[in-house]
């Protein structure tokens, strides 16, 4: 069977990489290419002591509070791809193969520790605490796409907050981490952590060591310890990818505003805007997230596939927040066939509103261009609006808590549009 080209890429940019007192995080989930990536907001909630959590594919306890978040995610997972959470958090995920073998038993998608991240973490440093102590406790694993053929990977996450961004690489059960905070970084699916570790498993030296992939006295360089000796051939190319989003950061090192992160995920030269074989960028999403506290943290997702021709809208927390039922897949409960075992026998109709409207759309860009260009260009109109509302709304121009139901009216606009 061919390697699955499974990627994605993951970028920050905090000030001095910025041009305002801003950070900018951005991420493109490049997954299977008939897969739909729904966009769903959970409110804050208390949970009775002793309940029992039901993530993709196993149980967990239940913590007693959680956070609001909202969430770009395959619509057949518990899981997300990447979101954030209303603590200014913003969690996205990328896929890595190491020295440490994959389990092959069901446990916790990368994709639950994102999700369970935001919504049990009120800080960059304490999502990341909560993901390492459930990845030590249950370890990580599963299918992870909607296939009976299996396919699991283990993890890397970027986790940001207002004021710093944290690198969590996986292997197993083992973990490191790097902090920054300042400038501009990006993560693919290769590791990227080198001798600058700023926390890490207690037993990843010794198990390195035990392994004979580390001689004990020499510097320890997490990337070069832990890579496999024969990657797969998607860790492979996505060197050029990695490499290709490090030269765009630093081309706007300085200048980095939601617009310039936008056009980064748009880049198709690159590789980052991902439209090859099986696989295309399936979602996207650029957060706002201002130094300045008084200030809300301003959430762009497109909830539809290729960022280059999708409109990014925004979504803001707010205790009005519209529900928008319009990007959220239909629901199949026990029926469904991620739930029945054998998992993944038959396939279901996961399309939202906004993805059927907006695939009709993408089929008249293709067959007729002139009428595709008006589109795009009355697309990208509306979506430069949002841009120049969310921009006054951070100048002081106009009041955050109108905002709660910009997402709502940005995704009715686009379908009416489209129909």
């Amino acid at each position: 069977m061919a390697e699955p080209p499974m990627s994605c890429d993951c970028f920050v940019s905090l000030p001095p990489g910025s041009r305002d007192d801003h950070v900018i995080f951005g991420k493109n989930s490049d997954r299977p290419r008939d897969e739909v990536q729904e966009v769903a907001h959970y409110p804050a909630a208390s949970h009775p002591p002793g309940s029992m959590l039901e993530c993709t594919y196993i149980q967990i306890p239940q913590v007693e509070q959680t956070h609001a978040v909202v969430l770009s995610k395959p619509a057949w997972m518990w899981g997300a791809e990447m979101g954030a959470n209303d603590q200014g958090v913003c969690i996205g995920n990328e896929a890595v193969w190491t020295r440490e073998t994959v389990a092959s038993g069901e446990a916790l998608l990368g994709m639950d520790f994102v999700r369970l991240g935001l919504e049990r973490g009120d800080s960059a440093w304490a999502a990341l605490t909560v993901i390492t102590g459930l990845l030590e406790q249950y370890g990580q694993g599963g299918p992870c796409r909607e296939d009976p053929e299996p396919f699991s990977y283990h993890n890397t996450f970027l986790l940001v907050d207002r004021k710093e961004a944290w690198v969590l690489e996986t292997a197993g059960k083992l973990w490191v981490a790097q902090r920054v905070t300042e400038g501009v970084k990006n993560i693919s699916n290769q590791l990227t952590i080198g001798a600058e570790v700023s926390a890490e498993h207690p037993e990843l030296r010794s198990v390195a060591q035990a392994e004979g992939w580390w001689d004990g006295e020499g510097e320890f360089n997490f990337s070069q310890v832990f890579s496999p000796e024969n990657p797969p051939a998607r860790m492979e190319l996505a060197k050029q990818r990695y490499k290709g989003g490090t030269e765009l950061l630093r081309q706007h090192d300085g200048s980095v505003t939601a617009e310039v992160m936008i056009s980064i995920l748009r880049d198709k030269p690159s590789g980052i805007c991902m439209n090859s074989g099986g696989f295309c960028t399936t979602g996207s999403m650029v957060s706002i997230l201002p130094r300045d506290c008084s200030l809300p943290c301003v959430h762009f997702f497109t909830a539809t596939p290729d960022p280059s021709r999708s409109v990014f809208k925004p979504f803001v927390f707010s205790d009005g927040a519209t529900p928008v039922p319009r990007v959220v897949s239909p629901q199949f409960g026990p029926d469904d066939p991620v739930r029945k075992q054998p998992r993944f026998q038959s396939r279901v109709d996961r399309r939202h509103d906004l993805y059927k409207a907006h695939q009709v759309a993408l089929s008249s860009m293709e067959t007729n261009s002139d009428e595709g260009l008006a589109i795009y260009e009355i697309l990208m109109d509306l979506e430069s609006q949002c841009l120049s509302e969310i921009s006054a709304m951070l100048n002081g121009e106009i009041p955050g808590e109108e905002l709660g139901g910009l997402f709502f009216d940005c995704v009715d606009t686009e379908i009416k549009f489209y129909q």
